[in-house]
């Protein structure tokens, strides 16, 4: 094992022995190298004012060079911010104005011990890192039944993870606390867990209440009093956009620094809350009870990033941070926000339609990008294609009976028409 790796190990045991026991095998023998390209060309940077010959880019007119057609549609950005390499861990200016707008939105935050945010190439690549770090063939992944099917890929089939789920919704229809204690409890023999929470939920759009919330924590706390090193990973992809009767912050706030045997993580990103898909801008967040393992995780998740995709695009991680740093991002953040709470208000008011209601039921949703139906008389692959063919409608069929309709993607004024050739599809189905 590289010494690197082996101090990072010693450090983590030394301070929190359950989170070195969290850790994979890959885990335990990652680390970012010290003395390679990244450190040597970074230590140049400081100190080679005559010439610079490290890193592999190429300048001119000391600046890196570049090619006009490129450059005359970026004219607002500084050559030096858009065509260099990302730092690994990425731009520090835009790690510390993250922390400030996480800590910002949630006040729970305040006081606890968490790690700098650490940049990812979206939240895919962020539960990819958690999966490097902390997943070992036959760990027991947990998540509710209702989940996004990238989970099973990113443990199940990279990790060889065995996956736990358990209803979503209890008999209430709020969330399944019980259950989740019970698979988490269930997993007293290994020792170990690996939870995952969605919230806004993908694909139902559904965030539990404060009372729920502390259930949640409860049921967690339940499984690290057995003894139990659980890793809780809150994928909070579609914050921000809580549009009724739910928490209000993220369940990262709740859950850090609440017992030794819980390690908290959070994976966030600009993705989904300032609508720039395609910028693949994300972010990593530990929350160890201690600082020391928490600058260490750091160093671990670094080593990951070098030996997968080295760093995260720096235009996407500049134009990110040039939004957060105007003085108009919360008033534009806030109508869109304004645009998407009134789609799902018009869904939930489409819904009462007395005709709807012998040929589905509808998941208690509150917050985010989606709704789910669930059929009661048709199953849902067949109707996606039938809605495909006839009507030019696509949505996304799971399992037998649930429908996901992402009313995001649609226009406030079109969202009864959908809906009613939804119906249309079923009862054309039906005859």
């Amino acid at each position: 094992m590289n010494p690197l790796a082996e101090s990072l190990n010693k450090t983590i045991e030394e301070k929190q022995t359950n989170v070195y026991e969290m850790l994979s095998s890959l885990g335990k023998n990652i680390y970012f190298p010290k003395e390679g390209i990244i450190s040597q060309s970074a230590e140049a940077g400081k100190k080679a004012k005559k010439y610079n010959a490290t890193i592999g880019i190429a300048i001119e007119n000391k600046n890196p060079m570049h090619l006009k057609v490129i450059q005359n549609t970026l004219s607002e950005y500084a050559p030096k911010d858009i065509y260099p390499y990302a730092p690994p861990a990425g731009k520090p200016e835009l790690r510390k104005v993250w922390l400030e707008k996480m800590i910002k939105e949630s006040p729970t935050l305040k006081n606890k011990k968490i790690s700098n945010p650490i940049v990812t190439n979206a939240l895919t690549h962020g539960i990819s890192i958690v999966s490097d770090l902390f997943a070992e063939p036959g760990d027991s992944v947990i998540y509710p039944d209702k989940n996004w099917e990238n989970y099973e890929l990113t443990f199940g089939i990279r990790r060889g993870t065995k996956t736990v789920n358990f209803p979503l919704y209890n008999e209430n229809r709020n969330f399944n606390a019980s259950g989740l204690k019970e698979a988490i409890l269930a997993q007293k023999d290994k020792g170990k867990a690996i939870v995952v929470l969605n919230f806004p939920n993908n694909p139902t759009g559904y965030t539990p209440s404060q009372e729920d919330s502390e259930n949640i924590v409860n049921a967690i706390l339940a499984g690290a009093e057995e003894g139990i090193n659980i890793v809780v990973v809150t994928d909070d992809a579609y914050y921000g956009l809580f549009f009724e009767d739910s928490i209000h912050e993220s369940l990262f706030g709740q859950l850090a620094n609440i017992h030794p045997n819980v390690l908290a993580i959070k994976v966030d990103g600009a993705t989904k809350e300032d609508y720039v898909w395609g910028f693949r801008v994300g972010f990593i967040t530990f929350a160890a009870n201690s600082e020391t393992v928490n600058a260490a995780l750091e160093q671990k998740t670094m080593g990951i990033i070098r030996a997968t995709i080295s760093s995260g695009s720096h235009p996407s991680q500049t134009f990110v941070l040039h939004a957060l740093q105007s003085p108009e991002y919360e008033q534009q953040k806030f109508e869109k926000y304004t645009i998407m709470k009134g789609r799902a208000n018009k869904v939930k008011e489409i819904l009462k339609n007395e005709q709807f209601q012998a040929v589905w039921d509808y998941y208690p949703f509150n917050s985010g990008y989606f709704m789910c139906l669930e059929l009661k008389t048709i199953d849902a692959e067949k109707l996606r294609v039938h809605l495909l063919d006839k009507y030019e409608i696509g949505t996304i069929a799971l399992g037998e009976k649930d429908l996901r309709v992402a009313f995001s993607c649609i226009e406030e004024d079109d969202l009864e028409d959908l809906f009613n050739k939804i119906y249309q599809g079923i009862e054309d189905l039906s005859s």
